[in-house]
């Protein structure tokens, strides 16, 4: 772990954060439960994450997360105010999107990637809304969902992680966003868990 220390340092450097979205698919729910229950409470920052749902079945993720963490976890409502401190969760069946007066917006537009929500549709929103302020995490997942969007992120002036494919559950998620434009850094997670943190004191 120690090895990637001076690189997080490095991209963080005079960087200030403001939100934080995570995109994961197949494997993603394990990667999650890795990464996000060591977050504390009153963290300094929106957390969204967004994974591929069943379009008809009920997300629970909020509330098996909301059993492991210290920070308030509750699925993203339509028109609802994004605020720090708080992890936001996707629900099924609608696009999550950012709009410019950081406010969540829901909408039933087709399918992305075959998946509604959309990893890319939520990460181009954040992108416009937050730009240099947004950390975008890409994760394990079987589909190229989320690369147009952390190259978005990239082009606002955001940062970019995208987990080490050698190390996701499943490598075409990572590996689609790598080829379509570098990321700042390239991490197993725990490594993208310690750069979550150091943001607390950065």
């Amino acid at each position: 772990m120690s090895a990637h220390l001076p690189a997080i340092r490095a991209a963080l450097a005079g960087r200030t954060v403001e939100a934080v979205v995570i995109g994961a698919s197949a494997g993603g729910v394990g990667a999650l439960l890795q990464l996000l229950p060591g977050l504390p409470a009153g963290y300094g920052r929106a957390v969204v994450a967004l994974l591929h749902l069943p379009e008809f079945r009920q997300s629970h993720l909020a509330e098996v997360f909301q059993q492991r963490m210290a920070m308030p976890v509750r699925e993203a409502a339509d028109k609802e105010a994004v605020s720090s401190g708080t992890l936001y969760f996707a629900g099924s069946g609608y696009h999550l999107s950012v709009e410019m007066d950081r406010s969540f917006s829901l909408s039933c537009e087709a399918p992305l990637h075959f998946a509604r929500p959309a990893i890319d549709y939520l990460m181009e929103s954040a992108a416009d809304a937050y730009g240099p302020a947004l950390l975008g995490i890409l994760l394990t997942g079987a589909n190229h969902d989320g690369a147009v969007g952390m190259a978005a992120i990239a082009r606002a002036g955001g940062l970019t992680v995208v987990q080490d494919p050698e190390q996701a559950e499943v490598a075409a998620m990572p590996r689609e966003a790598i080829r379509l434009h570098q990321p700042d850094l390239v991490l197993p997670l725990d490594a993208i868990q310690t750069l979550l943190l150091m943001l607390e004191k950065n």
